[in-house]
């Protein structure tokens, strides 16, 4: 039912296909996020019209709203959200740490309290699976623990707490019509992230993600955990580098062997005013804009490319008009869902690294005016 054919390789990096029982995704892949079952401000036509062909949804907010059995009792994701394409969702592990304002984490899970109404609420791995399993996405994710990245010492507890929760999660995994990954953890150090990637791979799920990046590390110190990761994973099993968007870094994972990707990063910047180009990232909301009859990305074949100018959206930015939110989210999903295809394009033509190297000295992830 799952299976990841690998069609071209060049060095580290490669062009796939990820067949799951929703479709076949074509890998490197973006993945927009829809944490409540929705990529903001974008209908699920006109993400299939963008060329999404994968999209995430969040465990743990879909368990505090509206609830994973409600999802179920609505037919799963697919049928609950009108996407009949793939859909993954992470473990909600991610979110316990980074939006609870309190928590206690012991080795059977986490207690924590709710972003929303302050309600208490228990995960464990078991829960985790659970509530996946109730949500019918293609792919989920073991819980995990994700920790400080340059904090060796807990990193070691956290680690080793991480290994053996995806154990549980295998355990508790019942639905042959899901694929469940696997986590590698273990900050900045390479022995840890080698002993982790070991030790799950040593699980045989059937896809790997790579977490505890892009959470406070440098840049560097990200491109050097994906070199060992690279050497360390199965090439055989799709590579998730999870969390991360930026273009660059999109370009910089994929020479690093990486697969498939994700980030709410386009409709956030979209909602602050920022549009991705082929130069770098512009602020929408500058009176620089005022009269510009260009659209917002000279050649995207977007529709808000295709049909508006970037004065017009920047005054429907100005004025607050709802539209331009859409626009502006349309425009940066599609920018990065069109890389990707343009980096499986370079791959398959054995001109990847003069790809990379071309787009990455005219991009700037620095705001222009």
């Amino acid at each position: 039912m799952f299976s990841f054919d690998i069609q071209h390789t060049e060095k580290r990096y490669r062009v796939g296909v990820f067949h799951t029982p929703h479709g076949d995704v074509l890998t490197p892949v973006f993945m927009p996020v829809g944490t409540q079952a929705t990529v903001k401000a974008i209908s699920p036509r006109d993400l299939t019209e963008a060329g999404a062909s994968m999209i995430l949804a969040n465990t743990y907010h879909l368990y505090l709203r509206p609830g994973d059995q409600l999802v179920a009792r609505h037919g799963g994701l697919h049928n609950f959200m009108a996407w009949n394409a793939p859909v993954l969702t992470d473990s909600g592990g991610f979110q316990v740490f980074s939006l609870s304002e309190m928590r206690k984490i012991d080795n059977e899970g986490v207690t924590f309290k709710s972003h929303l109404d302050g309600s208490m609420h228990r995960l464990t791995p078991e829960k985790s699976i659970s509530i996946q399993q109730n949500l019918g996405a293609d792919v989920i994710m073991c819980f995990d623990e994700c920790p400080p990245p340059t904090d060796r010492e807990y990193n070691v507890i956290s680690m080793a707490r991480t290994h053996a929760w995806a154990e549980r999660c295998r355990r508790a995994h019942a639905r042959d019509d899901q694929a469940l990954f696997g986590i590698v953890q273990g900050g900045i150090f390479r022995e840890l992230r080698e002993q982790s990637a070991r030790a799950i791979s040593a699980m045989d799920f059937p896809g790997h993600g790579i977490g505890g990046l892009a959470v406070g590390e440098t840049k560097q110190e990200m491109l050097n955990t994906l070199e060992w990761m690279d050497a360390a994973l199965p090439v055989d099993k799709p590579r998730y580098l999870m969390g991360v968007g930026e273009p660059t870094d999109l370009i910089n994972g994929v020479a690093r062997g990486m697969d498939m990707f994700d980030c709410a990063l386009p409709t956030r910047l979209a909602r602050h005013g920022a549009a991705f180009t082929a130069t770098g990232r512009i602020n929408m909301r500058n009176k620089l804009y005022e009269d510009d009859e260009q659209p917002l990305n000279p050649g995207c074949a977007c529709y808000a490319c295709r049909t508006f100018t970037r004065a017009y959206i920047r005054h429907l930015l100005h004025v607050g008009e709802i539209l331009g939110l859409y626009l502006m989210s349309l425009h940066n999903v599609h920018f990065l869902i069109q890389l990707m295809a343009d980096i499986r394009r370079a791959i398959i033509d054995s001109r990847f690294e003069e790809f990379a190297a071309a787009w990455l000295a005219r991009y700037s992830s620095v705001v222009q005016r």
